[in-house]
């Protein structure tokens, strides 16, 4: 069978790496154009691409594969009997899902028809979903919207962050997508239409995602730190400066009857953690990073700056 794969980040390697290892013939690769990155901007390959040049696959890296009529041509001269994306990035058009004789097959880091869309492992940990999964489907030209082939659930940790629930799944995607070309084999793939009225949005994460609201539960901030770890991270500011929050956890609010402080004050400040005011419970905190300093404790921090109890986080540098 002869596939072509497309994908671009880290979380699409291990797909890749299963086929190969699986002796699948991978006659050629479809990322996104290389991006400069890191604090000198650099243009460096994507990890689905870097991997696929180590094993001597041909590589095309089209901007925009619905205004590039050239490159599905070659797509078609290539005769590909299947497709197989994970997370590529670009809605496929339907000239180009006519051509495999088998269709495409996505892996997609949901148990759809929940979290369609770009980011559905962060959205899954904000949301402070117990469980998700892999879902195998069938590609159309909706968002995420084709016919489901095979699931594999995974369980989410209460202390679990977006990063390493990531590196898990691309593991099961990997596994998930070889038991469904296998059922394709056989000739036993029933695909099953997704419930439309069941479905969730995963729009794309940006950077203002992270901002704290103190107002919000401890238990919904707790899982915004977790779900925005290990980008973009979650944040606040504290006198001016942003503070970004890497560890947190959701702590036991033994305050009497009396008046609360004010969401985002610090209430608490020991060797282990700094404890804040949320909109209902506490937020222990246990590791922090402000800002042209590296990540550290609020402990630690606090023997060389003013960090006190009293004071005040914000969602917004100046309030």
């Amino acid at each position: 069978m002869k596939i072509i794969f497309m994908g671009t980040p880290d979380f699409a390697v291990p797909s890749l790496k299963a086929l190969i290892e699986s002796h699948y013939d991978v006659i050629c690769v479809v990322t996104q154009k290389d991006k400069p990155k890191g604090r000198g901007y650099k243009v460096v390959p994507t990890p689905v691409k870097e991997y696929a040049m180590s094993q001597g696959i041909m590589v095309l890296q089209p901007e925009r594969l619905s205004r590039e009529p050239e490159t599905i041509e070659k797509i078609r001269e290539l005769n590909p009997d299947l497709i197989v994306t994970c997370a590529f990035g670009q809605i496929l058009p339907d000239s180009l899902l006519a051509i495999p004789r088998y269709g495409t097959i996505n892996v997609h880091g949901s148990l759809l028809p929940k979290y369609r869309g770009a980011a559905p492992i962060q959205w899954a940990v904000i949301n402070g979903e117990t469980k998700t999964g892999i879902t195998t489907m069938l590609t159309d030209s909706g968002l995420d919207t084709g016919d489901m082939l095979l699931k594999a659930e995974i369980d989410i940790p209460d202390d679990m962050t977006a990063g390493e629930l990531h590196d898990r799944m691309s593991l099961l995607g990997a596994e998930t997508l070889i038991k469904t070309l296998k059922k394709l084999e056989e000739g036993t793939l029933v695909p099953v239409p997704q419930d439309d009225s069941q479905a969730t949005l995963a729009p794309r994460i940006t950077r203002d995602t992270g901002r704290i609201d103190w107002s919000a539960s401890a238990r919904n901030i707790h899982n915004l730190i977790r779900g925005t770890t290990p980008w973009p991270g979650a944040f606040a500011f504290l006198d001016g400066q942003k503070v970004r929050i890497w560890r947190s956890a959701v702590g036991e609010d033994r305050s009497d009857t009396g008046e609360k402080p004010d969401p985002g004050t610090i209430i608490g400040l020991d060797k282990e953690a700094m404890t804040v005011q949320a909109g209902e419970g506490i937020v222990r905190v246990f590791e922090i990073q402000v800002e042209s300093n590296k990540r550290m404790t609020p402990y630690q921090y606090s023997l060389g700056h003013e960090l006190k109890i009293g004071m005040k986080l914000t969602p917004y540098e100046a309030e």
